[in-house]
């Protein structure tokens, strides 16, 4: 038996990743588009056919389908050439713009700024100390967790932990940020997108969209009366925020606004979602982050994969319009697992992951709004 059929076996109990659904109810049959959606993900191209669709129509979730994709030419070439992950000398670069915040060192959790996930910040007490308090375990060496341990690391940092914070969270699905918020005794608008916009995309056979404040509640974070009392629930179309949404201290997504449509619809939202904080707010975003080429992407009307120079786009014009966007730090980590890239279906460590031809991990992002 070979490495990989050995972590095959090993795996039931222990897989996760964001398509996971353990522990939830058993989900309607996939449809087409669901399907469509994973070949582009995992294999990074279309079905061949329809005869290639109805080949997986009988998968009941997507952690079933992915399986199927281990016996798939692309993903069994994949592995037989498959080596440790190397950075690209084009994270090493100074941005052309000079005005863009940048810096190239081991980022930290104890001092946040706009960075990438790394396997040395799993290392940190902050990591450690926030993970308990999100009753995530600690050893779980998860890019997923990292998103929420950045976002809470860096509202720390801007001094925004305390009662009475206003705070909206965007694409929430069932994280636990909300009720971690709750129990600190800030006010809490959760949001998520309208069942008729991701009608087909997978997220509603999968059990990680909200539909309400039931899958926000985590029992082992808060009470549910104070939780009920501090967080309330509204749907929100991330690509038409309203514009009654205001007067809130931060904002925050998790890996979100890479499934907009296009990297032009996710960047618009990033700056959109300045209107809803007040002045000198703080916003706070994860993405999905290309860690093979600044040059060719993955883009699609489910997922799209931001290039360094889109976030060097994205933050001049944040700088233009006045706002002043942390530190970019593209540091992607040197350690074991910082080079090891993780596969379907997914286990942990899971820091990089394969999609299509591209390596990607996640990064966060963090833009304080213009004072006035």
């Amino acid at each position: 038996m070979d490495n990989f059929s050995k972590r095959l076996k090993a795996l039931p109990g222990k897989v996760s990743g964001f398509l996971h659904s353990r522990g939830r109810k058993a989900a309607p049959p996939l449809n087409a588009q669901a399907i469509k959606w994973a070949f582009r993900f995992f294999l990074g191209r279309e079905p061949r056919n329809r005869k290639e669709i109805a080949k997986h129509a009988h998968h009941a979730d997507i952690e079933s389908l992915r399986r199927s994709f281990v016996d798939t030419v692309e993903f069994r070439t994949f592995l037989s050439s498959q080596r440790p992950w190397a950075a690209p000398l084009f994270l090493l670069a100074r941005p052309v713009n000079s005005a863009i915040p940048f810096m190239f060192s081991p980022p930290s959790l104890a001092t946040p700024t706009s960075q990438m996930c790394t396997e040395a910040q799993f290392h940190e007490e902050a990591h450690r100390k926030i993970c308990n308090a999100l009753a995530i375990d600690p050893a779980h060496i998860h890019r997923k967790t990292w998103e929420f341990v950045w976002i809470i690391a860096g509202l720390r940092r801007a001094g925004l932990l305390r009662p009475g914070i206003r705070a909206l969270g965007f694409g929430v699905g069932n994280e636990p940020l909300p009720a971690f918020f709750a129990r600190l005794g800030m006010e809490v608008l959760a949001t998520d997108a309208p069942q008729e916009a991701i009608a087909g995309q997978g997220w509603d056979t999968t059990g990680q969209h909200a539909a309400g404040l039931e899958q926000l509640w985590h029992p082992k974070i808060v009470g549910r009366e104070h939780f009920d009392k501090h967080v309330s629930f509204a749907q929100v179309d991330m690509n038409a925020i309203p514009a009654n949404l205001g007067g809130f201290d931060f904002c925050w997504s998790s890996c979100c606004f890479e499934h907009l449509g296009s990297i032009e619809k996710g960047l618009d939202f990033v700056c959109n979602s300045l209107s809803t904080v007040k002045p000198g707010g703080l916003v706070l975003h994860t993405t999905e982050f290309n860690l093979t080429s600044n040059d060719e992407t993955f883009e699609d009307q489910t997922l799209s994969l931001f290039r360094r120079r889109d976030i060097e786009a994205l933050y001049a014009r944040l700088i233009e319009e006045g706002h002043k966007p942390w530190p970019i730090n593209f540091y992607p980590g040197m350690g074991e697992m910082d080079a090891h890239v993780d596969l379907p279906p997914f286990a942990t460590p899971h820091l990089k992951i394969q999609l299509g031809k591209y390596v990607s991990t996640s990064i966060g992002l963090a833009v304080q709004k213009a004072a006035s």
